[in-house]
């Protein structure tokens, strides 16, 4: 099943380790469903959002938390 989102009604945000500029930051929303993880790039919001499954991306963020161990 393919789901799609309307990004003008979505409430994006940014990592917390943010500088709080728009340089070279991903924003990523939480929707409901939240079988997935709509991203786009800060510098670009009228651009294009990937959706990626919400497994994968809890398994990404996973990921970069332990490697920052």
């Amino acid at each position: 099943m393919r789901t799609t989102y309307d990004p003008a009604g979505i409430t994006w945000r940014k990592s917390s380790y943010s500088d709080g500029g728009d340089n070279n930051c991903l924003e990523v929303a939480d929707v409901t469903p939240a079988t997935a993880v709509p991203v786009r790039d800060s510098k670009d919001p009228d651009g294009s959002v990937l959706c990626f499954p919400a497994v994968a991306w809890s398994s990404f963020i996973a990921t970069v938390k332990e490697s920052r161990l």
